[in-house]
């Protein structure tokens, strides 16, 4: 009954609010759909091979990319959903224009292309990247959050959204350069909740492009006893953040 009755309101709630297409954001023609079947192609998937360690794009017959082959990372490794550039747009939106209702669509698809990555970590739980809290209250809601919300809600993995706290307001990290992006996130989060001990941790967010972000929230979780930290990203730039 409660399934029924989900999907019943779920199914007025699309009549009465129809949701937008990721990537043309006008209504989505089909009814009941999350994006316009000619707009899904745009979407252009990451596909292999990828580096072993971030997920980033490689050559043939490479294992890492040139990054990851001289740095030691605090995650694991990572993986990405769709390149860069087909999906600038449909995550500025979703990010910065009240787009809320892309996540189950972007959920969704994570859940079809990466669940397997994800089982195969055997997660204790979901983290998504912070916002600093005044950032938040702007922009009133914090993208990742939702995003791990519905993967979460999907694939039946606890989604610890107040684990992490952004601590600093750091500056924009599109607006840095690399080294100045590793500079800008040290020690910019803590942990905000210590009565839950997790081993093996997938963090979440939009975009990976130097890792600086993911790096230093795997250390902090490090820190706080994780054994195995991990990440996706709906997105991987060829040096993005």
């Amino acid at each position: 009954m409660p399934g029924e009755w989900k999907r019943l309101t779920g199914g007025l709630l699309r009549a009465v609010y129809p949701g937008r297409c990721p990537v043309c954001d006008g209504i989505v023609r089909e009814w009941g759909e999350k994006i316009c079947a000619e707009c899904l192609p745009e979407l252009k998937l990451l596909t292999p091979p990828w580096c072993m360690c971030c997920g980033r794009k490689v050559q043939e017959g490479e294992e890492y990319c040139g990054e990851c082959g001289e740095k030691r990372h605090s995650f694991d490794r990572g993986r990405a959903l769709y390149e860069y550039d087909s999906s600038a747009g449909a995550i500025y939106r979703f990010k910065y224009a009240g787009r809320r209702e892309y996540a189950d669509f972007f959920a969704e698809q994570m859940e079809e292309y990466l669940g397997e990555f994800i089982r195969s970590i055997r997660p204790d739980g979901l983290v998504p990247i912070p916002l600093h809290r005044a950032r938040q209250v702007s922009r009133g809601y914090n993208q990742a959050a939702l995003l791990a919300e519905s993967l979460g809600g999907r694939m039946k993995i606890p989604v610890y959204s107040g684990m992490l706290i952004r601590a600093r307001k750091t500056v924009p990290q599109k607006k840095l350069n690399a080294p100045e992006r590793q500079n800008n996130l040290k020690k910019a989060f803590i942990m905000g909740r210590n009565d839950v001990k997790l081993k093996t941790i997938v963090v979440i967010d939009d975009i990976f492009t130097t890792g600086a972000t993911i790096d230093e929230a795997a250390r902090t979780l490090r820190d706080a006893g994780a054994e195995k930290v991990c990440f996706v990203t709906l997105a991987c730039g060829a040096g993005a953040r």
